[in-house]
């Protein structure tokens, strides 16, 4: 059996497809990050006060995944750092993963060198050490909280709250916040002496256009690949799907890495538009799995309406979705939500990019949304039949 192992190992070793794969990941920052100077010269303008010893003002960052948030305040920061290190410093903390206040707080305080138990101490015991300690800095102290939206939905705003009064209980401006969400809607749902304070400067990304998104695309491609890996048919292709998805340049880089490693693993060195397209298929139904198990009962009701309704190429209106799912909540004996909450499962299911909702105007019938699916509808019922074969049975 070993000699499956020494087999893929022999690919990769003798790959002509990739120069540095890590150059397409996620979390990687680029030195150069083309269509998003009017951004870094905002944020930089905002964050540049430490310079001076001063505290930043609050900025929320938000607009939809893949738009170069992340990348952006990162690269600000890692910039400004640099230029002058004695004057701030600055913690990155991805709330998703971190998801739990006394997580938060204890990810701030490690990344000072502070070790914090793994339990034992009360969320209480450890804002206290965290205030004791930030009330001893020499430095401001740039706290940056991206996916702020998760924490907050499981666990509420007090931690941000706690936050965002910081200062004003150390009786000193040492403490500044950078939220970062993908739901432009996200603000408007907090308390609202924490949106005063987080939004004290707002900075929103708009998607990125399919040119913009080959341009990204052909800067990393030159890093990443080998000479003559991969040609202009399949950048064109991953910058058009990623393009109709929201213009996620995350969608478009995981479409050429995955392409790159599928040419890999067959042993070719050229990357073809068919690998594309495999590509997207594979990201798809992983995608689609990992959404689909964390939806709440009543989005699942909603994907489920969605798909009975759908009949060849016809698109459905938020109304007639509502009366589908009603139905079907009706039968299963739960209590059916209003179609305002339908509504708004509609739009986050559009903005993961499961359904596409989109608004049109019918003339003299006035404004509609028209939804339909986003993804294919093999892949959707194979992931609601993997983790809910029950509801299924309505279809």
């Amino acid at each position: 059996m070993s000699e499956i192992i020494d087999e893929i190992l022999s690919l990769v070793r003798s790959s002509k497809i990739f120069r540095d794969r890590k150059i397409l990941l996620p979390d990687y920052v680029p030195d150069e990050l083309p269509h998003r100077e009017e951004q870094i010269k905002r944020l930089a303008s905002i964050l540049v006060q430490v310079y001076r010893g001063e505290k930043p003002s609050n900025v929320f960052i938000y607009g939809l995944t893949g738009t170069g948030k992340t990348a952006v305040t990162k690269f600000v920061l890692t910039n400004l750092k640099k230029r002058f290190p004695e004057k701030f410093n600055y913690v990155y903390i991805n709330t998703r993963n971190s998801d739990t206040p006394y997580r938060i707080l204890a990810d701030i305080l490690e990344s000072q060198g502070i070790r914090v138990p793994f339990t034992g101490l009360s969320t209480a015991e450890l804002y206290r050490r965290f205030l004791k300690y930030v009330s001893g800095l020499r430095q401001i102290m740039i706290i940056v909280l991206d996916e702020i939206d998760a924490m907050v939905k499981k666990h509420g705003d007090d931690l941000l709250y706690r936050l965002t009064r910081v200062n004003s209980e150390i009786g000193s401006p040492k403490i500044s916040l950078v939220g970062i969400t993908n739901d432009v809607k996200f603000i408007d749902t907090l308390d609202p002496r924490v949106k005063s304070s987080l939004g004290e400067e707002e900075l929103v990304f708009p998607p990125y256009n399919a040119e913009e998104l080959r341009d990204i695309l052909w800067k990393r491609a030159k890093m990443a690949f080998e000479d003559g890996a991969v040609g202009d048919d399949v950048i064109s292709l991953c910058s058009a799907l990623a393009a109709r998805d929201h213009g996620d340049a995350r969608r478009a880089l995981d479409l050429l890495r995955v392409a790159g490693e599928i040419a890999e693993r067959e042993g070719r060195d050229r990357v073809t538009t068919d690998d594309v397209e495999r590509a997207r298929i594979e990201i798809e139904r992983d995608r689609v799995q990992e959404i689909v198990k964390t939806l709440p009962l009543h989005s699942k009701i909603v994907l489920i309406a969605v798909l009975k309704g759908i009949k060849g190429n016809r698109v459905l209106t938020t109304g007639e979705v509502y009366e589908i799912y009603a139905q079907i909540a009706k039968s299963l004996g739960l209590e059916v939500i209003t179609q305002r909450r339908v509504s708004d499962i509609i739009n986050e299911l559009d903005m993961v990019g499961i359904l596409s909702a989109k608004v049109v105007n019918r003339g003299r019938y006035g404004k509609t949304k028209e939804i339909n699916l986003a993804v294919s509808k093999d892949v959707l019922v194979k992931a609601l039949s993997d983790h809910d074969k029950e509801l299924l049975s309505v279809l």
